[in-house]
């Protein structure tokens, strides 16, 4: 029967599908020896229906009048083999994709056979056919609207009661392979996003509301795996570390993401169920009670995991779930003391105990379920009475090592902000700048945490002015101006209700009734005092610098006496600092930089979004404290130089904020001086980057020898010469038939050498030879979180020979001559950046301006 098929006939003809079709109907049995006959009679009807579909309507009527779908479920049902399976599930989601006829769509859906096959046992052992079967559930979710939903469903007294596409795909929504789990949400948006009133009843009663439990309680377990990949990093970080808390980064944005798509869908019950979940799963028993400050001298890791792997995912729910309830809780849930969400030793919170970092699994306790937990709501701890056994005690003292446990949590990432280290500092500022952002949050929540910008802050006591509610209209731009404290009150007092009430948090907030103003001037103490700190790292300086002018845009009225003394002071240590580095590894470049980094920094500063995203929390930057370089290090010198001139520059432009002046374009630099007729640059006639054969001229140049290979030693004329903040050490050789004149053979940077002489053989000279650029300034060798791509980078050296000692002298006075002549030079140009007064002078000057020293005037365009 089966060698017939093969006969030559028409592919795309209705013969040919009456003839497939008559042939399925006759087959009895599915085994090995027919099963090649009935997968390829499956695979092209399916491909003549979609054909037909397209093009002619009698292919598909047909389809429908033989009931070629009752002969599949038939064919199923036959099967001895795992193959017509894995066949019948893709022949029937491809005819599924590609029907564009809603009549044939109807027809498909109709009869219960889409269900049967839904709920047909399949052997899910088979990874392929699981594969097969998740394709066919996200074909047929892929059709659904309000019209075809209803021939997928059972009802009763127009009441949904059954719906197996929707329960089946869930059976796998925790699936190991996240290729499945992918398929499964896609079937469950399509399910939420069509709209139907009974069908989303469905979905929000039990026993289906355990769905979004389950899904917090599997995103939980994720933010557990981050938090101990986070441990190990610090522990053992690795050459793979990065790449790996990135995969792990993704994977829970991903799941943030279907969270934000689901609510999208506009179920009410659904947004309640997500962050009720959230809320009593994560956030009250784990996230909150890992915020906890402790000494920087003393932090352990797992602690310390605990707080970055916290502090990262609050900023991440806060941007991505976009929902009004659970972002005002969470404000609300900072007023709150942190003993509030933690439990005495011996006590669990839904199947979780505190551990000293970040809130763990307890072994053999925990239950993947946890709807049932749900139930009975969340417990979280009341006081310790003082008939509490001192173990209890202890448990709470252990939790708030280093603060009082009396403090709000708003007050304990301040603590960070002011006491912490720099991944604490950052993680704070990205909450806080994560809070300022949240569009959900209404804005006298913002202004009871003191993160209200200014300009919202007078946006609405002008619009209380024009209706009439301010009671006096003279304060509407005073310094002293906030918003009430009753519009404060009214909002927060409905959330920290709620979080007594529906959440059972018994504990009572701290500093509710306090002066509206005093968190505001605790945010801008802290973040003065951040400015002050000497080792934080530039990039997270800039978060906090980026959060001041999102709360002062246009005033410095708020900034007291001793805050403007102890920015200039910053700003001066700063300028101190950066003063030195002009006799460093790197003066060539320091102007470079600096320009640079001005600019980077004023688009960071006005920037509507912080510098830095939420994930960099995880990567902390390097720290460049120390006044001592290894030796042969110039690499490491770069980024030290890097990070102190981008220091500078933030303390620079803040100090121009707080005097109310514009920032400019571009900082105040000096031009270039007019270099003298005798310089050996001009001598030379090099007069910009030497490169390898061109002509110089050698008169001043010394003999030398050296070798670049072993056992290869050559015969060359040392030279060296600045032109302005450049400068090279040259090699040329000599014409022999037109002295003193030759040709460049090698040349390197002149700044950063370190010349010495040798101690034992006077007529050496040992040069250390530095790269000629920052290589992390390079973003094709540098990746985004600060990690060279390539091999790092080593310092060359020359040890040159010289014909007799006087030589070698002449050679090194020349080389401390010309970097005298260098650093001079920058210096000389970069002066009015480093004293304020004086760039404030200039700046407010029309006419030109010249440096007492010399001639030469300020552009128009560096101010």
């Amino acid at each position: 029967m089966w060698f017939a098929f093969w006969r030559p006939k028409d592919r795309f003809s209705l013969d040919q599908l009456r003839y497939l079709a008559d042939q399925l109907t006759k087959v009895q049995i599915v085994n090995e020896v027919n099963k090649d006959f009935v997968i390829e009679a499956l695979r092209s009807i399916a491909e003549l229906v979609t054909y037909g579909d397209q093009h002619d309507p009698s292919f598909f009527e047909f389809f429908m009048e033989k009931q070629v779908v009752g002969d599949f479920v038939r064919i199923l049902k036959l099967s001895r083999t795992i193959s017509i399976p894995l066949q019948l599930l893709q022949t029937v989601s491809i005819m599924i994709q590609n029907l564009q006829s809603e009549h044939a769509i109807y027809y498909m859906f109709s009869n219960e056979h889409m269900n049967y096959l839904i709920t047909y046992a399949f052997d899910f052992r088979n990874e392929e056919l699981l594969s097969y079967y998740i394709s066919f559930l996200r074909a047929i979710s892929g059709k659904l609207n309000k019209n075809t939903i209803s021939l997928l469903v059972k009802t009763r007294n127009d009441e949904v009661v059954s719906f197996p596409l929707y329960v089946e795909a869930i059976r796998f929504a925790f699936h190991e392979e996240n290729m499945v789990r992918a398929a499964v949400r896609a079937v469950t948006l399509n399910v939420y996003h069509v709209g139907d009133d009974s069908v989303n009843r469905y979905i929000t009663s039990a026993p289906h509301t355990d769905y979004f439990s389950n899904l917090v309680s599997f995103f939980r377990k994720q933010c557990m795996g981050l938090n101990r990949l986070i441990s190990e990093t610090l522990k053992n970080p690795g050459p793979d570390s990065n790449s790996t808390v990135t995969a792990a980064v993704d994977e829970i944005e991903d799941n943030l993401y279907y969270f934000s798509d689901v609510i999208s869908a506009g179920i009410p019950d659904v947004e309640r169920l997500i962050t009720d979940s959230i809320l009593m799963l994560l956030i009250f028993p784990v996230l909150l009670p890992s915020l906890r400050m402790v000494a920087v001298n003393h932090v352990n890791q797992d602690m310390q995991s605990g707080v970055v792997t916290s502090l990262y995912l609050l900023c991440c729910i806060l941007k991505i779930v976009k929902i009004k309830d659970l972002a005002n809780t969470i404000v609300a849930a900072l007023y709150y003391p942190l003993k509030s969400f933690t439990k005495c030793s011996g006590s669990q919170v839904n199947g979780y105990i505190p551990d000293h970092g970040f809130t763990s699994e307890s072994e053999g306790t925990c239950n993947d379920n946890l709807a049932q937990n749900n139930t009975e709501g969340l417990k979280v701890n009341v006081p310790c009475s003082s008939s509490s056994s001192g173990s209890h005690q202890q448990s709470v003292t252990m939790l708030n090592n280093g603060s009082s446990s009396n403090a709000a949590l708003r007050e304990v990432l301040l603590e960070y902000v002011t006491e912490g280290d720099d991944v604490q500092v950052l993680g704070s500022l990205s909450v806080l700048a994560t809070l300022l952002q949240t569009k959900e949050l209404d804005e006298s929540m913002l202004d009871g945490l003191g993160i209200l910008p200014q300009r919202k802050q007078h946006k609405k006591l002008l619009l209380q002015a024009l209706v009439g509610e301010a009671s006096e209209e003279e304060q509407l731009f005073s310094s002293e101006s906030s918003l009430t404290r009753d519009g404060i009150a009214c909002e927060l007092d409905v959330y920290l209700e709620k979080i007594k009430e529906h959440y059972g948090v018994s504990f009572q907030p701290s500093n509710v009734g306090s002066s509206p103003r005093v968190p505001r001037f605790q945010v801008l103490d802290a973040l003065v005092s951040l400015f002050c700190r000497s080792n934080i790292s530039a990039e997270t300086l800039w978060d906090g610098g980026w959060l001041l002018r999102q709360l002062l845009p246009y005033s410095k009225a708020e900034f007291n006496n001793h805050h403007l003394e102890l920015l200039k002071i910053s700003y001066e240590n700063s300028a101190s600092a950066l003063e030195k580095e002009v006799r460093g590894f790197w003066p060539d470049l320091l102007i470079t930089v600096l320009c640079d980094e001005w600019r980077k920094c004023k688009r960071a500063m006005e920037s509507s979004s912080p510098p830095k995203e939420p994930k960099c929390i995880l990567y902390p930057p390097r720290m460049f404290f120390s006044e001592d370089i290894p030796e042969g290090s110039s690499f490491t010198a770069g980024e030290r130089m890097h990070e102190l001139v981008k220091v500078f520059v933030l303390l620079h432009q803040l100090q121009i904020f707080t005097l109310g002046r514009a920032l400019p374009e571009e900082p105040l630099i000096y031009h270039p001086c007019d270099h003298g007729t005798n310089s050996r640059a001009q001598t030379s006639g090099l007069m910009s980057v030497p490169k390898p054969g061109t002509e110089i001229n050698l008169v001043n140049a010394v003999p030398c020898r050296i070798a670049f290979e072993r056992g290869k030693e050559r015969h060359f004329c040392f030279l060296a010469i600045s032109v302005g903040t450049s400068g090279w050490l040259v090699l040329g050789e000599e014409f022999p038939l037109k002295k003193p004149y030759g040709v460049v053979r090698v040349a390197a940077p002149l700044a950063g050498c370190n010349p010495r002489v040798d101690d034992k053989h006077s007529k050496w000279l040992h040069l250390r030879i530095r790269p000629s650029a920052l290589p992390f300034l390079d973003p094709v060798k540098y990746n985004p979180h600060g990690k060279l791509k390539t091999k790092a980078f080593v310092d060359g050296r020359w040890i040159l020979a010289f014909r007799d000692e006087e030589s070698c002298k002449t050679a090194f006075s020349m080389i401390l001559e010309e970097i005298n002549y260098l650093c001079e030079e920058v210096h000389r140009r970069i002066k009015p950046s480093l004293k304020l007064e004086t760039a404030i002078d200039i700046s407010s000057s029309s006419a030109p301006v010249s440096e007492d020293s010399s001639s030469h005037t300020t552009p128009p365009n560096s101010l």
